[in-house]
C-alpha cells in the first residue's frame, strides 16, 4: 500500500471497511509531522487499523466519531490501549463519555491540516460531519450517505432536522467537494456535493416531502443496537477487551 503523492499539501488518506456493520473508516495523516486522526473506527477491526498506523510510521492523535453509532460498538476504547497517546473524540451533544468532547465550530487538527467540526443532527442529536480546512472532503457520518441519508426515527432523530443540517451544513459546501459516508451498502465509496444536491433521491425534495418518506421507511431495528448503544456511551472510557 503505498501513498506516495506528487501533490504533498493534499493528508495521507486511507479508507478501511468493515463488513458486519458496512462501516466505513478514514485514516488521515500528516507526512510531515507524522501525526494522523481515525474517523469512525470500528472495535472488531481495531487492530487492523492500529496495525496500519504503526506500518505508515504514524502517531495517532485523535479517534473520532462521528455520532453514538447503533449498528456497532466504536474502536475508540481499544484504540486508546492499543495505542498510547490516543484520545478519543465526540460530540457533546451525544451524551456519550470521550476524552474529548467537541461542538460546532471546533477544529480538530493532526499537524498541517484540521478538520471543522460541522453540528449536522437529525440521525442523532449528537451527529457532526467533518469538513478538511480547504473545503475539498466532508466525512459525513449517517446524516448523508451516497444517494441517501441515515435513518431518523430514533436516537432523537428528527427528519426535518435532518434536513436542514444536510442542506445548511453540507450542501453549501463547494460542489466539488467531495463526500465521505460513515456506510454504504451498494459498494460505493464517494461522492460529491454537487452529485448529492441534484442526484439524490430524498434530500432533493422539498422539506415536507422529505419529512413524509423518512416517516414511511419502516425499517426493522438495528441488529447491535441493545448493546452497541450502551458501550458506545461510554465512548474511548470502556474497558476495552483483553
Amino acid at each position: 500500500m503505498s501513498f506516495k503523492s506528487p501533490l504533498p499539501i493534499l493528508p495521507l488518506k486511507a479508507l478501511m471497511f468493515e463488513p458486519k456493520s458496512c462501516t466505513y473508516t478514514y485514516l488521515l495523516g500528516d507526512r510531515e509531522s507524522r501525526e494522523a486522526i481515525l474517523i469512525d473506527p470500528v472495535l472488531e477491526t481495531a487492530h487492523r487499523d492500529a496495525q496500519l498506523v504503526k506500518e505508515l510510521g504514524l502517531r495517532l492523535l485523535y479517534a473520532v466519531n462521528t455520532h453514538c453509532h447503533a449498528d456497532h460498538i466504536t474502536g475508540s476504547g481499544l484504540l486508546r490501549s492499543l495505542l498510547p497517546g490516543c484520545q478519543s473524540v465526540i460530540s457533546r451533544l451525544s451524551g456519550a463519555q470521550a476524552d474529548i468532547h467537541i461542538e460546532d465550530g471546533d477544529p480538530i487538527h493532526f499537524g498541517r491540516f484540521a478538520l471543522e467540526t460541522r453540528a449536522s443532527p437529525g440521525h442523532t442529536a449528537g451527529c457532526v460531519t467533518f469538513v478538511l480546512d480547504d473545503h475539498s472532503m466532508a466525512f459525513t457520518g449517517d446524516t448523508l450517505l451516497i444517494r441517501g441519508c441515515g435513518r431518523t426515527d430514533f436516537q432523537q432523530g428528527c427528519a426535518k432536522t435532518l434536513y436542514h443540517s444536510v442542506h445548511e451544513k453540507i450542501f453549501t459546501l463547494p460542489g466539488n467537494c467531495l463526500i465521505y459516508p460513515a456506510h454504504d451498502y451498494h459498494g460505493l465509496t464517494v461522492s460529491t456535493v454537487e452529485e448529492e444536491r441534484t442526484l439524490n433521491p430524498r434530500l432533493t425534495l422539498s422539506c415536507e416531502e422529505f419529512v413524509k418518506v423518512m416517516s414511511k421507511l419502516n425499517l426493522p431495528k438495528p441488529q447491535q443496537i441493545d448493546f452497541a448503544v450502551p458501550a458506545n456511551m461510554r465512548c474511548g472510557i470502556q474497558t476495552p477487551p483483553s
